[in-house]
């Protein structure tokens, strides 16, 4: 079967409109709980933890806490971000709609694979009407993977995927789409934050400024 896995935060969807904020209000809720008495992170700071896992995460932003003050962050921070859901204040980046669409039409068989936990992926989609569009949704949170490798094995295996894409915006998705044999398309869109390196994507085999480039991409290597 042909697929595309997609990645969702910087991928599809502009993480930054619900994560900084819900961020803010993370650690502004530590802090008057006392848990918290540090600095709190930049915005680029927090930016630039997106696409990471959870364990990950709040090692770079509660390096000294402990695993309990952690857990309860990442509790609190989950509540604040299907808040803001339930706000609409989530977007998707230009395109995606529309290009997911497409895609279906033409066959393509969508999924996604992420690092963040169920609840969060799953109110992201829905909160756009995208949910629908994909056979399958794998996360880290679900299935306890360690690395996003794992995590797309899983889903070709599950399906059978023998060819396709990995779409996604940062070095994990790179080395997940590599390691599983798919072609890589990197994003890194024009005029919007980006959460990784210069060189995170200099292993890709194709990169996009905008998301509906990927049909020519798509459509020019099946």
């Amino acid at each position: 079967m042909k697929a595309i896995i997609f990645d969702l935060d910087g991928t599809l969807f502009q993480t930054e409109k619900v994560g900084v904020p819900a961020f803010r209000e993370t650690f502004a809720q530590l802090r008057r709980d006392g848990l918290y008495q540090g600095e709190l992170p930049t915005d680029e700071k927090i930016r630039s933890v997106f696409g990471m896992t959870h364990e990950e995460i709040w090692e770079t932003l509660l390096p000294q806490s402990s695993d309990e003050v952690r857990h309860l962050a990442d509790k609190l921070m989950l509540a604040k971000e299907l808040e803001l859901f339930e706000k609409g204040v989530g977007q998707c980046y230009p395109g995606v709609e529309e290009t997911l669409n497409q895609l279906v039409a033409q066959g393509w068989t969508l999924f996604i694979a992420s690092n963040g936990v169920g609840p969060y992926v799953r109110g992201a989609l829905s909160s756009k009407g995208l949910i629908s569009l994909f056979k399958g949704i794998y996360t880290a949170g679900d299935y306890e993977t360690e690395t996003k490798v794992d995590l797309v094995r899983i889903c070709k295996e599950t399906h059978g995927i023998t060819h396709g894409f990995m779409v996604g915006d940062r070095s994990s998705d790179v080395r997940a789409g590599k390691e599983n044999g798919l072609t890589v398309i990197g994003c890194r869109y024009a005029d919007f934050p980006q959460f990784g390196k210069e060189d995170e994507l200099q292993s890709a085999d194709h990169t996009v400024s905008t998301f509906p480039e990927l049909l020519t991409i798509v459509n020019g290597n099946q």
